[in-house]
């Protein structure tokens, strides 16, 4: 069973039931979570309550860039792989989370908690926001200022945002030593160490381990070669063994 069928259903309502993420499930499915609350489901815990947060945050940020594009649905269908017939569970989440008042900040604030010891399945969910923000080929700045508040309140500093985004943004299009989190003035000890500890905090492994679904790997596999290729431009540049 898919990550997107345990959405609705007994063990992906009582996964999170609590909290603003609790709250708006119960509110899409209702009497449905209440009767099936002890039947098993095809997600763990953490893997049901980032799904869920994925969702209920891509609404949220659609609804600060005021639309949401077709690139954007196919980006989400395709990356994350939503069988057709498990649209409608995602669609009613979205649109829950897009028309409820509530701003995004509780949100992202129990995300931060729930999370709160697994910092890399948080800076995940970040990267996988940026996907879906940059299927129309660009990150309009509603959508930034977004994900720049999003990632603060998930405990982030500056200096670390502006290296998700460069990460995000790829080897093309930004600087290869802000993708390792480093300065030019780094030693070639520093950015070795930087590499390393990126690589080995982001592989798709460990992340699934900590809870990450498979449906996400893909992104995860992306933001790797990501930081591949920049240490390679920086290790071509210097002449790192």
């Amino acid at each position: 069973m898919s990550i997107w069928s345990s959405i609705i259903g007994g063990a992906a309502g009582g996964a999170i039931l609590g909290g603003p993420l609790g709250a708006l499930l119960g509110a899409v499915a209702g009497h449905y979570i209440g009767k099936k609350l002890n039947e098993g489901t095809g997600g763990g815990t953490e893997q049901v309550t980032f799904t869920i947060g994925v969702i209920v945050l891509s609404a949220k940020m659609a609804k600060a860039d005021g639309h949401v594009s077709r690139e954007e649905i196919d980006a989400f269908k395709q990356a994350f792989k939503v069988p057709e017939g498990e649209m409608k569970n995602v669609a009613r989440v979205f649109n829950m989370a897009k028309k409820d008042a509530t701003g995004f900040e509780p949100y992202a604030g129990q995300l931060a908690k729930l999370f709160h010891d697994k910092p890399a399945m948080l800076e995940e969910l970040l990267s996988i926001l940026f996907y879906i923000a940059k299927a129309d080929q660009v990150v309009h700045p509603a959508e930034l200022d977004f994900l720049e508040k999003v990632s603060a309140i998930f405990g982030f500093s500056a200096a670390e945002f502006d290296r998700i985004r460069a990460e995000n943004l790829g080897p093309d299009k930004a600087d290869p030593y802000t993708i390792l989190g480093v300065t030019r003035e780094s030693s070639d000890k520093d950015i070795k160490s930087a590499y390393r500890k990126l690589i080995k905090e982001h592989h798709p492994d460990l992340l699934a381990s900590q809870g990450l679904p498979k449906e996400f790997v893909e992104v995860a596999n992306e933001k790797l070669s990501v930081i591949n290729v920049a240490y390679d431009r920086i290790a071509k540049e210097r002449g790192l063994k």
